[in-house]
Formats: structure tokens, sequence, C-alpha cells
């Protein structure tokens, strides 16, 4: 056996903790584990000096393809209005159009919808930059859309419009639509008219989120939301050598045509199964239970505090949601439930439960996503029914969109109940974590801190949010290596273990010895990737 890379000078984070110790890996697998090791001459050494190395990080739900879009576009991200302003003008002058249809709209993906305190965004206030052309922005949380008067003209949306089913329209004294599109149902005319994404887009994106992916020491990646027209830009990267992550792609089933998508999702996994990559399967049904709660969108047992006439978007009945899900499950699907709100949580576990005699017969491994407020009586059917929780452990802190749009929407006594990470640990249920990226950030050392600290880098609140239900370092890091790993269906994955793959990431640091105090709670996200293998390639140094 020809010996590839030998690790040294480091401590590894094995299942049995951390130890100071040697690795060796060969044809893309740890072939063995222990103190002075001997191996031939020829081998690579890397020397650890001091740092970490642990399993490399698996993001639980993720959209790299958005992701890489996003970073093309104006950048609305991390800023204030009279900036975002200000940048509109930049991009409006310096973007001039061509008469191609593609570069006619100007698009921002990721503004933050906190800098108002309902969540609502007027056209004219656009319109005041720029109101000759269309200007679609997205919000932080990727339901909501803020567009000027010309994107909504365009869009075919005016005083005459119905109410959209699934979604919410605001509107203006006069009837007509204020600027603010909540949910699919509002969004959809916008996304129809705005130009449609090229392979070049699609491919650049690709590399971009490849890239971010390896210098943060992720390596395998659930895509939460691929419609057909993704496909060929997966397909298109795995032949070329130009994606650099394992990627399991979810395919969307829309309420209103859920059969159809399933045959359609069974076409795409064939058709991924041909290709017969390594780096790309397609196993998974994505849902949308709900919405979000900032927007006022997710589906709640009570009503919202702020209106009390709503209890939010529900996207499918309780009938239809359990119909689909067995009927995917049938097929062999992985579920997949975006669920936010309490009503939306409790109608995914009926609708998984009711699938329990097709998914029992085999290892299913459900995933309620984000799980954001779970009624207490509905905490320990996760670990009876064996869904995994997938947490965006940065979101539970005490943000801004916390502040001011959360909490005041749920009250008090509900927002203590947000993001149950320690719950979830406890009752036994199986728990992964992901980033949401490009809704936030796709650090999984910075997650890893927050679900530790339950605080924001600046060390805000004193002793965490919500600190009943803050982990410990071991338990945040089992989340983002060998709980994706399990999502993921890769039981040889996510720990450093005889025989396991060789997807590995080094830290500066050593964390055996790193301290996690009050006065610098977030040492561990300052421990920087210095290196990134996948299947024992070394695909980033630092």
């Amino acid at each position: 056996m020809t010996y590839a890379t030998h690790f040294i000078g480091g401590t590894l984070y094995t299942p049995g903790g951390f130890i100071r110790s040697e690795l060796l890996v060969a044809e893309g697998l740890i072939v063995a584990i222990g103190p002075g090791l001997e191996v031939p001459t020829g081998t690579t050494v890397v020397d650890l000096d001091g740092g970490t190395l642990l399993p490399a990080f698996g993001d639980g739900h993720a959209h790299p393809l958005q992701a890489g879009l996003a970073a093309q576009f104006m950048p609305v991200t991390d800023i204030g209005l009279p900036e975002l302003y200000e940048t509109l003008r930049i991009w409006d002058r310096e973007h001039p159009r061509t008469g191609d249809p593609s570069d006619d709209w100007i698009q921002g993906w990721g503004f933050d919808l906190s800098l108002t305190t309902d969540g609502l965004f007027d056209a004219r206030w656009l319109d005041a930059i720029v109101s000759d052309r269309p200007v679609m922005l997205r919000g932080t949380d990727y339901h909501s859309l803020w567009c000027n008067t010309e994107a909504l003209r365009r869009s075919g949306l005016t005083a005459q419009s119905p109410d959209p089913e699934l979604g919410e329209m605001p509107r203006l004294p006069d009837g007509s639509p204020l600027g603010t599109l909540r949910e699919w149902g509002a969004t959809a005319p916008v996304f129809a008219a705005r130009p449609s994404i090229s392979p070049q887009q699609h491919a650049k994106a690709l590399q971009h989120a490849s890239a971010v992916y390896a210098a943060l020491g992720v390596t395998w990646v659930q895509d939460a939301w691929v419609e057909p027209s993704d496909l060929p830009a997966y397909l298109a990267a795995a032949q070329s050598g130009d994606l650099g992550f394992r990627a399991n792609l979810a395919f969307l089933a829309s309420p209103a045509n859920w059969r159809a998508d399933l045959e359609d999702a069974v076409a795409q996994r064939n058709t991924v199964n041909e290709l017969n990559n390594a780096l790309l399967t397609g196993n998974t049904i994505k849902f949308f239970a709900d919405g979000v709660i900032e927007s006022g969108t997710a589906a709640l047992l009570a009503p919202y505090i702020d209106c009390p006439h709503s209890h939010g978007i529900p996207n499918w009945t309780a009938s239809e949601l359990a119909e689909a899900v067995r009927g995917s499950a049938a097929h062999g699907f992985q579920i997949h439930i975006h669920a936010i709100g309490d009503a939306g949580i409790r109608d995914s576990l009926d609708a998984l439960a009711g699938a329990r005699h097709t998914t029992m017969a085999r290892d299913s491994r459900p995933v309620i996503a984000h799980a954001q407020l779970i009624n207490p009586a509905d905490l320990p059917r996760f670990a009876e029914l064996r869904v995994i929780a997938c947490f965006q452990p940065l979101w539970a802190t005490a943000d801004a969109s916390q502040l001011v749009l959360t909490t005041p929407r749920l009250g008090a006594e509900r927002a203590a109940l947000q993001y149950p990470m320690a719950g979830i640990t406890k009752s036994g249920a199986p728990m992964s974590f992901g980033s949401d990226w490009p809704v936030s950030s796709p650090d999984p050392l910075l997650g890893i801190a927050t679900a530790i600290t339950r605080q924001l880098p600046t060390g805000e609140p004193a002793g965490g949010w919500l600190p009943a239900e803050r982990l410990t370092m071991t338990q945040a890091l089992d989340a983002y290596t060998r709980g994706s790993a399990y999502q993921g269906f890769r039981d040889d994955a996510g720990i450093l273990a005889l025989g396991a793959v060789a997807d590995l990431v080094w830290l500066s640091a050593g964390l055996d010895h790193t301290s996690l105090t009050d006065s610098n709670p977030f040492e561990i996200a300052a421990a920087g990737v210095k290196g990134t293998w996948l299947a024992g390639s070394r695909i980033y140094a630092a």
C-alpha cells in the first residue's frame, strides 16, 4: 500500500475525544492512527504545528447555487439603508444597460429585513434612486422581496392583482402593491419576469461556492432546494471537475404540483445516478411546510402577537403534506422539511409519523430543518420518530432580526422556546448543523462558537441567549461533523477512525486546550482553517 499523507505534531478529534497522536491516509481513507507511525519514504508529511485535525465539516442545509449567484449581484448584505441606496446608485451607474435583457434588471440578494421595525419596504424608496429599470432585492430570509415600481410593473403586479394564496402582498391605500412581497405565492411573478440565470452564471456560482467551502473546511453539503433548471449546472461541474465539494441534491416538491414534481425528481435522481460521480447524489425531496416568523408567515398554533387574526401561512394542508410525504418516501427519497413555526413543525412530525409504515422498513433519516419554535409536547417526538433536527446555530442569538421582528411577534413565553438544541440532544434525537447559506454565514466555526455561547461575536448577551440551550464544544463539533454525515447517509465519514473517508480539516488551534471563557467566548471561531482534504486530496491550503 502506498501511503499518501502522514499527519503529525498536533491533536486529533476522534470518537473518543481529543488525542495527541498521528494519522495516516492512503487512497482516500484513514489507514492508521497512533503514536510513532512508521511510513514508507516518499510519504507527504503534514506537521499540524500544534493545531487540530478534525473530520471535515458537513453543511446539513444550504443553497450553494444561490450563494454563488448572490455574489454576482449587487452587494446588499450587512449594510444600512443609506449605504444600500448609495450602493444602488453606484451599481446603476457602473452597470449600464446594453440592450441585452439579462443586464436590464438590478438584483441584490440578502438585505437586512430588520432595517425597518415591521419588515416592510416601499417601492418608492427605490424609485427615488432608480426608476427606469427594474430593481429586485431579496431579503435575508430569502422568502421576501423588495421591488421598485418598474419591477412590479414588469411582473404584472398592480392594484387589480388578486391577493396571493400562498403569500402576502402588502398594499398602499389605493390598492397598489407597496413593494414588499412575502413567500412564493407573491414572489413567483417577479422570478418569472426577471431574466433567467445563464449556464455561465450557474457555473461561476458553483466555482465560487466550491472555493468558499474549501477555505472553511466543508466537504459535504445538502443543497436544500434544487429545481430542474439547476441540475445541469451540478452535472456539468461534476463532470468538469469544477465541483469542489460533495453535494446531495434535494428536489423541490410544490403543494400544487407535487405529484408531477415527484415524477421529475425520480427522473432527476436517475440522471444523477447515471453520471456515477462520487461527489454528487440526488436522494432527497424538499418540502416547505411554512414560511418564517420575521415576516409573520411561519405557521403557528396560536396567533401572532402583532396580528391576532393570523396564524401565519402554512404552505400545505396537513392532509396534503402527509400524502406527499408518504408518496415521496414510497419512492425511496429522504424527506427534508423546512418547518419553523410550531404548527408547521407539528404538521411535519404528523406527516412523518404517517409515513412510518414506509420509512421504518428502511433507514430513511428524515430531516426537519430550522426547527425554530418547537412546542414542548412535540420535542420528544423527534427522538420517537428518529427525525433529524437540522439547526442553523447562527440563528440562536439575540440579533437584530430576533429583537426587532421575531420576539415582538411571538411574545416572551414562546420566544423562550426557540432553537432547543440542548433539549433535542438530551432527548436522544439525532441532530445536525447547517448554515442555510446565503441566508447566514457558511462558516462552521462561527456556528459552533454560537451554539456553545448563544451569543453574538461581541459577547452579548452576557451568559448567552436562552443559556439553558447552550451546547458543549464536543456536542457542537459533532453536529457539524458526524451529525451531518449521518444525515447524508455517510456512515464512513464524519469521524477520524480506521477505514473512514479522509475528508479532513486542519485548524490552527489546539482545541483540546482552547479555553472558552466569558472574556473570549469566540476563541474557537478564530481557529482558522489551514488545510482541507477531500478523499485524501488537499483542496485548500491557507
